[in-house]
């Protein structure tokens, strides 16, 4: 968890407002839910891994004994959680307001969210997400007006050129199907082809062989990896080229009217990419699955996909539901020198013999004029003053004297 400084909490200020400006641009509406949600339902099964780092919240009134007493059950210890992630508080408001929203509604979630993370390079235990969701939807254009949004945020963010990788969870339960794989073994098979990108495919099939999966599923699996392959093309062939043979139709139609609907919004070629091996890990996911790519960068910046299941859990009735997440703290990474907000800011340096009346006044009439204003006694090192206030965002500043009025300010640039 970590401190921010006046010109980094600026900057995050910055991006979330583009993000916040270009969601709304494309029809989607803004919520807010609780830090915390109830154990039980943070520990469903459907958050992943994400689970096994869920912050929880002792509960109240416990005496040592009863605490002793329940020590072995953590469910016992705890009825509170904080969230992991946006999705599941989303479920839970969903199902919560139901009556008062639209039938298709389309969400905005900016806030942090916690993991006990092991801290490093990239991981925090504290962050910021950005998620778009539509729920009450069932057809690609749900995906594709995610895409769509999501990728005009990076282009407003100057981070032209990003690539959405796309599978469908049910693409990769029909390969492992045509492979051999037991319906009871998919799950660890599924976490092994998951580090694919790491570990490549010789390591994935040893991987596999010794989790002791089915060894004619792996001979077939490692054959497929081994067969001539491009990058295919995001249309009904190059799908079908980068699949082996048996995968349902209706599940390529899907995919190929994705892409379709995307590159209509977009007016050019869709910058989708076909990958059958994305995987992502939550348990939640029951169809399209994405991951978004720069090539400034090996790793991804968001993702998401389709979970029809989850809100059915709250509800008793099966909600369709799809959701993107921008990865807010490894895009303000990337613009670690982004450009200011464009705000007029202005540091008064005044001599110490200035009437405070003179002061106030001076600033109530630049405020009034839309600037962004701070007052600072001259001292003996003026540099250091100036760059501290650069630092802090500031452009421009002019000394104050006794006599000063706003038409007589002489304003200088601090760079």
């Amino acid at each position: 968890m970590r401190d921010f400084l006046p010109a980094d909490k600026a900057r995050r200020e910055r991006v979330l407002a583009v993000i916040r400006e270009r969601y709304r641009a494309h029809g989607f509406d803004e919520i807010e839910t609780p830090v915390m949600e109830e154990y039980s339902r943070l520990h469903a099964g459907m958050g992943g891994d994400n689970e096994k780092l869920s912050f929880s919240i002792l509960k109240r009134g416990m005496d040592s004994e009863a605490i002793r007493a329940a020590a072995e059950d953590p469910a016992a210890l705890a009825d509170l959680g904080l969230r992991y992630d946006l999705t599941v508080p989303l479920a839970r408001f969903y199902a919560t307001n139901r009556a008062q929203l639209p039938t298709v509604f389309r969400a905005i979630q900016m806030a942090p969210v916690w993991r006990a993370e092991r801290p490093q390079k990239g991981r925090y235990r504290q962050f910021v997400q950005c998620d778009i969701d539509i729920i009450g939807d069932a057809s690609s254009r749900a995906e594709a007006e995610l895409m769509t949004a999501s990728l005009d945020v990076l282009d407003a963010l100057g981070l032209e050129g990003g690539v959405i990788r796309v599978n469908d969870r049910r693409v990769l339960d029909a390969m492992l199907d045509v492979f051999g794989f037991a319906a009871d073994e998919r799950p660890g098979v599924l976490i092994t082809i998951d580090k694919l990108d790491k570990i490549g495919p010789s390591g994935v099939v040893a991987e596999l062989r010794e989790r002791g999966a089915a060894a004619a599923a792996v001979d077939a699996f490692e054959a497929y990896l081994g067969r001539p392959a491009g990058t295919p093309t995001f249309d009904d062939a190059g799908i079908r080229s980068a699949l082996p043979d048996g995968i349902p139709d209706d599940i390529v139609d899907h995919l190929v009217a994705l892409g379709d609907t995307v590159a209509a919004a977009r007016g050019v070629e869709a910058p989708l990419r076909f990958d059958p091996f994305l995987v992502r890990g939550m348990g939640y996911y029951t169809g399209t699955i994405f991951e978004l790519a720069h090539p400034s960068v090996d790793y991804s910046l968001g993702g998401g996909g389709r979970y029809d299941g989850m809100i059915g859990r709250f509800l008793g009735q099966d909600v369709p539901a799809v959701g993107f997440s921008i990865g807010f703290e490894r895009i303000v990474d990337l613009l670690q020198d982004a450009a200011d907000s464009g705000e007029r800011s202005l540091v008064l340096v005044h001599d110490r013999d200035v009437p405070l009346s003179t002061l106030l006044r001076l600033k109530a009439a630049l405020v009034a004029e839309g600037a962004r204003v701070r007052l600072e006694q001259r001292p003996k090192n003026l540099k250091a003053l100036l760059e501290r206030s650069s630092a802090d965002g500031y452009t421009t500043f002019a000394a104050v004297r006794s006599d000063t009025t706003v038409e007589s300010l002489e304003i200088k640039p601090l760079d």
